[in-house]
């Protein structure tokens, strides 16, 4: 008798605990890597701005909101490189599906302050070249096409397909 596929598994594919947990494993590797790679840029981008002359110029208000991407930004890359750190740390000790497990809420935890960097990046740029107000509404229409796109849309998915 067939085993029963394990809730959001694909019935059809036929594959054994280590070999799902291998496959979920890389497809997580490759989610972090696109993650990381568009994180390490827009840090890039925020530490370049301190030492711009125009930095000088920035309002206290605006400067507490730079500070406080720079956080977001640094602690992104601390839990999106958490689950590779774990799996360093248990490498050989048959832990990959427990490694997977804890990689997935990094992940998604990762995703949701990464919204708010994004949204928060664009919202510090509008506000500095265009004022305040342009800044909410950037910063705001962003994190919403984030909430939409990352949140609501696939659990609309996940609650049809249940």
């Amino acid at each position: 008798m067939a085993e029963e596929p394990e809730p959001g598994e694909h019935p059809r594919r036929r594959e054994t605990p280590d070999e799902r947990a291998d496959r979920n494993w890389l497809e997580l590797l490759q989610e972090l890597r696109v993650l990381q790679t568009g994180t390490q840029i827009l840090t890039g981008f925020l530490l370049a701005l301190a030492f711009q002359p125009a930095f000088a110029d920035l309002e206290p208000g605006q400067k507490a909101v730079y500070l406080a991407l720079i956080g977001l930004s640094g602690l992104s890359a601390v839990i999106a490189l958490a689950p590779v750190a774990a799996h360093r740390m248990l490498f050989r000790l048959g832990e990959k599906a427990a490694i997977v497990t804890a990689g997935h809420v990094c992940l998604i935890v990762a995703l949701a302050i990464v919204s708010l960097l994004l949204a928060g990046v664009v919202g510090f740029v509008f506000d500095v070249v265009v004022g305040e107000p342009a800044g909410w509404i950037a910063g705001g229409t962003l994190a919403a096409a984030a909430v939409l796109g990352w949140g609501i849309t696939p659990v609309a998915i996940r609650a049809r397909r249940e």
